[in-house]
């Protein structure tokens, strides 16, 4: 991992003051330009792999550099032909290697291009390109950028040999780190969710292959990545796998879908879909899925708030950290939602809810304030909760976790959809609700988020939580506890775990005022007579000793 890499973190550090000092500025920008080479240069590598595997095993393999390429624009031309591109020309291997005026002019009207073509004029990846710039202003820049690149992927091969991690898991760390660097939250409240929170988060769902499991708030699809390397590390385990150690935070993960077979594969292909109002957003997620082995991913453009967006019980697990603080235009919220607001941290849980099939789960994240806010739709939401779904879990997150974006104080929801929105409820789905208080992540609570010894309250949330029983899980005292249905109902559905946690009380006893005023003046003046100490007219002892006085 890279908090463990001070090589690559530095590299990468270097990649970013280079953007930096070439003018582009803006995090979100210098990270698209930074991920366009990071793709051209892993899809060069892959390439050469599986040529390097086909001839190993025998099998056919068809290069993306074989042959040759001709631009969209050409290719109704009398002639296409003549405009024809040598595929070979346009891999990393072969540009990177030209002069820098040169090599920005042929980056920029060919490499790049055949980037937003490749993947064919029907797929999500070449729409979402279309609109995409090449926008590295000058051949200096490319030349140190492609350098540095070349450097990281040296780091990460060298990683990968020394300490056993797939390249493929390295190449995510260095990619969720560049993620990471959009160190400020976006409009409406977005920011980046950790990883550890999302490998948390995955643990309790445990998605399956061939479950449909959606986020409809994406931004780089961490909470899809962290689905499909939850189900491909399971499947490598039954497979056998003995080499997957836990990571910096006691789970163990892989993105390695090489034991895959070809059908597990493609279930999994077409199990995994996010949407994004932001289109910078959505082509980062695309890129981040096909950077660790997912091919064409479901991605789209879409506000799934809004009229718009018409899918309705499709989903078998949802994991979704929506946008907080945001509203949305009122004549803009799909006529589906019923809730009476435009605050988007209500209206994404309960489209959430309409997203799941009958027995689908959600795991979100909201701010606290949706546990216990006042307001009629704060109540109408838990209450349907409470009664249409069958509230698993509540687990309160301190505020440090989305350090350094924000301070916001977070609970993740885990409920089970057992009514829909429309079936009469002849019984409340939830009995028990189990709280937990998380106080620690495995991070410090600051803006620094370094790593502390062990794993927080990580691991111990994953077993209690799979491990719960009514029965036994009743001392409020603790920092994780079950409470019934009928007590969250005579709080007005309120689901603030301070509402329902007892606090204890320690006795502690004091040293008598006396004793401690006696130590405060030897403290001052060292041992002294009571008639020498009488002399002091003014200062501190002269106060303490009236103190002394008043109480006798």
């Amino acid at each position: 991992m890279l908090q463990n890499n001070p090589e690559l973190k530095a590299k990468i550090g270097q990649l970013w003051n280079k953007f930096w000092a070439g003018g582009i500025s803006n995090p979100l920008t210098a990270i698209e330009q930074i991920t366009y080479l990071l793709f051209m240069k892993r899809l060069d590598e892959l390439d050469q792999k599986k040529q390097a595997d086909a001839e190993w095993t025998g099998e056919p393999y068809t290069s993306k550099f074989e042959g040759i390429w001709i631009p969209p624009e050409y290719r109704n031309h009398e002639k296409p032909e003549q405009y024809a591109v040598l595929k070979s020309t346009l891999r990393w291997g072969d540009f990177k290697n030209k002069p820098a005026d040169e090599m920005l002019r042929h980056v920029q009207t060919k490499v790049f291009p055949f980037l937003q073509d490749m993947n064919g004029a029907e797929s999500s990846f070449t729409r979402h390109m279309k609109n995409a710039v090449f926008i590295i202003p000058n051949g200096r820049l490319l030349v140190e950028a492609t350098k540095t690149v070349d450097e990281i992927f040296e780091i990460m091969e060298k990683d990968s040999r020394e300490k056993g991690q797939a390249f493929q898991d390295i190449q995510g760390d260095v990619y969720e780190m560049l993620l990471s660097e959009i160190a400020t939250a976006g409009k409406n409240g977005q920011f980046r969710t950790p990883r550890h929170i999302i490998k948390l988060m995955t643990e309790l769902v445990r998605p399956q292959l061939g479950h449909h499991i959606a986020d409809p708030a994406c931004g780089s699809a961490g909470f899809l990545l962290g689905a499909y390397q939850y189900i491909v590390t399971e499947l490598a385990k039954r497979a056998g796998s003995k080499d997957l150690l836990p990571d910096e935070d006691g789970f163990a993960r892989t993105s390695l879908a090489a034991g895959l077979t070809e059908k597990a594969q493609a279930i999994l292909q077409n199990s995994l879909f996010g949407y994004d109002f932001e289109t910078t957003m959505v082509r980062l997620g695309l890129m981040n899925l096909m950077m660790h082995g997912i091919d064409e991913p479901n991605i789209d453009y879409k506000d799934t708030l809004s009229k718009s967006y018409l899918e309705e019980a499709e989903y078998d697990i949802v994991m979704a950290n929506p946008p907080f603080t945001g509203s949305i235009d009122k004549g803009d919220i799909n006529e589906n939602l019923t809730l009476s607001t435009t605050k988007t941290e209500l209206l994404f849980v309960e489209n959430i809810f309409r997203l799941l099939k009958k027995g689908g789960t959600a795991c979100v994240i909201v701010p606290q304030g949706v546990l216990f806010g006042s307001g009629t739709a704060f109540k109408t939401l838990r209450r349907m909760l409470i009664e249409r779904c069958d509230l698993k879990a509540v687990i309160t997150m301190p505020s440090g976790v989305f350090k350094p974006y924000a301070g916001v104080s977070t609970a993740i929801l885990l409920f089970t959809k057992v009514w829909g929105p429309k079936d009469k409820v002849t019984q409340p789905a939830t009995g028990h609700v189990w709280f937990y208080e998380m106080k620690a992540d495995g991070y410090s609570l600051d803006d620094k988020r370094t790593k502390q010894e062990g794993f927080g309250d990580l691991q111990d949330i994953v077993a209690r939580f799979h491990a719960r029983d009514p029965k036994t899980d009743t001392d409020r005292t603790q920092k994780y506890f079950m409470a019934p249905r009928a007590d969250i109902e005579a709080e007005g559905y309120d689901l603030s775990l301070f509402r329902y946690k007892e606090d204890v009380f320690e006795e502690v006893e004091y040293e008598a005022p006396a004793e401690i005023l006696k130590r405060l003046i030897q403290t001052e003046v060292g041992e002294m007579e009571d008639d020498d100490l009488t002399k002091i007219k003014t200062g501190i002892v002269r106060e303490l000793l009236e103190l002394r006085g008043m109480i006798g």
